[in-house]
């Protein structure tokens, strides 16, 4: 076999390649078998049938369209691997000549890995906002604590927001009751603004055994998009009444036996998860700014194919509903042109972003051991609330694997980086982000976020 390879821009090639017939005999081979079983020839079993005979009832055009078929991903395939070219995408591939028993020509063209020459990787200088836990700040855990703790009362007077409602719903389009439309005794918080548009306004003001009526347009389901009739009943209003701050409390919500202990818990907290924001704040800036310093040439199938993903997962959350979409765009303030210029620039920017990031971990010889990789699945498991073992069986199933290798290499080239840095706060001291995992802030932070 012969190939060859032309340059066509900085992120796509030509492949020229040559497969004379006797390197074919491995696809005529597959062919025959393929054929021989599907047809019936009397005097012959099925699966021995000579090939003469064969390419007299089928035709050898159809023959030769198997063996095409089998060889051409071989042929691509080597023929990649033969000039070193790091494809990325599907190729399109085009036969170019077809002589019986001579050759088989094709091209295959297909976009590249651009070729990055990188910047200096060490002492990137970012500066980054200071670890500061203000009062305020320990006020809003400890109230948060406090509102776990808090009890419902019932109260004799109109709903006001926060309160915490019993309530029916009925509700109707042009008089027909919808399918779901009815429900009875729901808790419901006012001001959450999570159940029906409008019902915060309608309640609000009300007490119990008072009825109010009002209309919504309906975000989902086969009404969706039309106005709804909603008759509210209120059946009971209650406030929550929080603990009184004090040392009982300190030993009813935690280990602390008094309350300023358990403040100095807090704050020990809070510090740590700002510590942690300050270090994901300094990798968002180191990596914005390697971005920056590298002119990188993006092939169109891979920024194509991550539009077309973002997208995907976007219309996929609002249920592939149209009207929902529409509603996205405005509480967004957008227009479609507006959404689509975004997400092709955000995909670029993570394209580029991904490029830098393995021509890096290239450049440092970056592997992934089996450890590193339970790791991250251990961790990204965890983030999508799945057992570790049942978000593995889902990778390797649907094939994406390599993705998830290609992310870790990537988290630690970055972590490489990060590491090198010159960080600093916005008073001018050093932060030192060695006891904070650089590999895996983002996940830190989530984490001490959760447990505050």
């Amino acid at each position: 076999m012969k190939s060859t390879v032309e340059t066509l821009d900085p992120t796509r090639v030509r492949l020229a390649v040559e497969v004379p017939f006797d390197e074919l005999k491995p696809s005529f081979d597959a062919a025959y078998k393929k054929i021989g079983a599907q047809v019936k020839v009397p005097g012959f079993r099925p699966g021995k049938i000579p090939a003469r005979v064969i390419d007299q009832r089928v035709g050898r055009s159809a023959v030769l369209e198997e063996v095409v078929n089998d060889a051409l991903g071989k042929a691509y395939v080597e023929a990649v691997r033969e000039n070193s070219v790091q494809a990325v995408g599907q190729p399109e591939v085009e036969v170019t000549k077809l002589e019986d028993g001579v050759t088989l020509n094709f091209t295959a063209e297909v976009d590249i890995r651009p070729e990055i020459v990188l910047p200096t990787l060490d002492g990137l200088e970012v500066s980054v906002d200071d670890v500061a836990v203000s009062d305020a700040d320990i006020d809003e855990q400890i109230d948060s604590l406090r509102d776990r703790f808090g009890t419902l009362k019932d109260v004799e007077r109109a709903a006001a927001e926060g309160d915490y409602l019993t309530i029916d719903l009925n509700a109707t389009v042009e008089g027909v009751e919808i399918d779901g439309g009815t429900a009875s005794n729901i808790s419901y918080q006012v001001g959450s603004n999570d159940l029906v548009d409008g019902l915060d306004e309608a309640v609000t003001g009300k007490s119990a055994g008072d009825t109010v009526t009002f209309t919504t347009k309906l975000q989902a389901g086969e009404e969706a998009g039309k106005d709804a009739e909603v008759v509210a009943t209120v059946n009971s209003v209650k406030e929550k009444e929080l603990p009184a701050l004090d040392d009982e409390f300190a030993q009813l919500a935690s280990e602390f036996d008094t309350v300023e202990e358990l403040r100095e818990d807090v704050r020990t907290r809070v510090e740590r998860v700002k510590a942690l924001q300050q270090g994901s704040q300094a990798r968002d800036l180191v990596l914005e700014k390697l971005i920056d310093s590298v002119d990188v040439a993006l092939p169109k199938s891979v920024v194509d194919s991550e539009v077309g993903y973002r997208e995907h997962d976007i219309v996929h959350s609002l249920n592939h509903d149209d009207t929902l979409f529409e509603q996205y765009l405005a509480d967004a303030g957008k227009t479609k042109d507006e959404f689509t210029d975004e997400l092709r620039a955000n995909a670029e920017r993570s394209v580029r972003a991904q490029f830098v990031l393995d021509a890096i971990a290239d450049a440092e010889q970056l592997s992934v051991g089996d450890a590193e990789l339970t790791e991250y699945l251990v961790r990204q498991a965890a983030r999508y609330e799945m057992a570790p073992q049942e978000f593995a069986n889902q990778v390797i199933e649907g094939g994406n694997l390599p993705a998830l290798v290609a992310d870790v290499r990537r988290n630690k080239a970055l972590a490489s980086v990060l590491e090198k840095a010159v960080i600093t706060d916005a008073s001018g001291n050093t932060v030192d982000l060695a006891q904070l995992s650089p590999g895996h802030l983002i996940q830190d932070v989530d984490a001490e976020l959760d447990e505050a």
